[in-house]
């Protein structure tokens, strides 16, 4: 379905930008970018094919972006497909099934890397073109208030007198961002993560409501999906993965490190494409999301999902993804998630 919600006022008044055609030249608006990058645009429906279900954290950007698209002029359509299932491949094995097709973009997070390096996928980063990364956010760790474990003190000191008396719920896939950090408090506590009762849900939607209703007592997941419920009085956050407290109404909520657990991580969000795009397909993606990042309302769904702003573009992207692949094969072996 296509929401056609609220335009960005920045994108408005730059329909009014054009080019003036004099003998021998063409006078380019400032934001106009290299004659290449000119060379395509969107012809028909542009999918965003999210690979985790409604509700999650990767679902509440994409619907951010859509809703953005939309404004762009000259834009067809968007929708949005949600195809959770195998650790987000099911999702970004689709996306590949559109080679050189730009009209089909996904959403890309850590998992895309991790299942390469733990096995669960041979489908790898440098199979599909990224396009970006756009934010990070943090993970926040919570019980829902009838829980008696009242911090993240209270959690380690659970977890080293019996590792099996605390069930964890995460999604979308194992060897993500909130399982990273549950292998954190893990260490905290003294113990081997591999230990953790861990139950994997599709989607930041599913693992809320069972979290909810007491199916797992700890929660790990990015505070933007904690902010409402904290807001309504519904969870105790137990500490977040930040180095240091954050702003809003997470400032009275105290931070995993200066409770003593040394637990630090964030988790990126950006997009990706099918493999095969051309450099002129790339460049029409980079132009529209770089411009995204500076409008005043994608700056107000930072601040109202709690996203950290963080931008990087297609060039950029992929060798982040080549560093962070190193990084993560290091950190999962010395968590005990994976053998090195």
């Amino acid at each position: 379905m296509v929401h056609q919600g609220k335009r960005f006022p920045g994108l408005i008044m730059r329909t009014l930008e054009h080019a003036v055609l004099l003998p021998g030249m063409v006078l380019c608006s400032v934001y106009a970018q290299p004659a290449y990058a000119q060379d395509w645009k969107p012809e028909r429906n542009v999918e965003i094919i999210v690979s985790s279900g409604a509700g999650g954290a990767a679902d509440r950007s994409a619907r951010v972006i859509q809703k953005y698209l939309q404004s762009v002029p000259g834009m067809p359509s968007v929708t949005v497909n949600n195809r959770p299932g195998g650790s987000g491949t099911l999702a970004w094995s689709s996306l590949n099934l559109h080679p050189g097709d730009a009209h089909y973009i996904s959403t890309l997070n850590t998992a895309l890397v991790t299942n390469q390096i733990m096995g669960l996928s041979t489908l790898r980063y440098q199979d599909i073109t990224p396009l970006n990364i756009v934010m990070h956010e943090y993970v926040a760790v919570w019980v829902r208030t009838a829980s008696g474990i009242q911090s993240g003190k209270d959690l380690v000191a659970k977890l080293k007198a019996d590792p099996g008396s605390v069930s964890f719920g995460i999604s979308p896939a194992r060897g993500n961002q909130n399982h990273i950090v549950l292998g954190m408090i893990a260490r905290a506590a003294g113990i081997d993560p591999k230990a953790l009762k861990i139950v994997v849900y599709s989607s930041g939607g599913a693992g809320t409501t069972a979290t909810l209703g007491g199916h797992v007592e700890v929660w790990a997941g990015t505070i933007g999906n904690a902010l409402p419920l904290l807001q309504e009085g519904r969870i105790r956050v137990l500490g977040i993965s930040s180095p240091q407290r954050q702003p809003g109404a997470f400032a009275a909520v105290p931070t995993l490190k200066e409770q003593g657990v040394d637990a630090v991580y964030s988790a990126w969000r950006g997009f990706l494409a099918p493999k095969a795009l051309t450099a002129a397909q790339t460049a029409y993606w980079d132009r529209v999301f770089s411009r995204m990042v500076d409008d005043p309302d994608w700056k107000e769904a930072l601040e109202k999902n709690a996203w950290d702003r963080d931008f990087k573009g297609a060039a950029e992207t992929r060798k982040f993804l080549e560093a962070e692949h190193v990084l993560l094969e290091k950190m999962m072996a010395d968590l005990g998630i994976i053998k090195r």
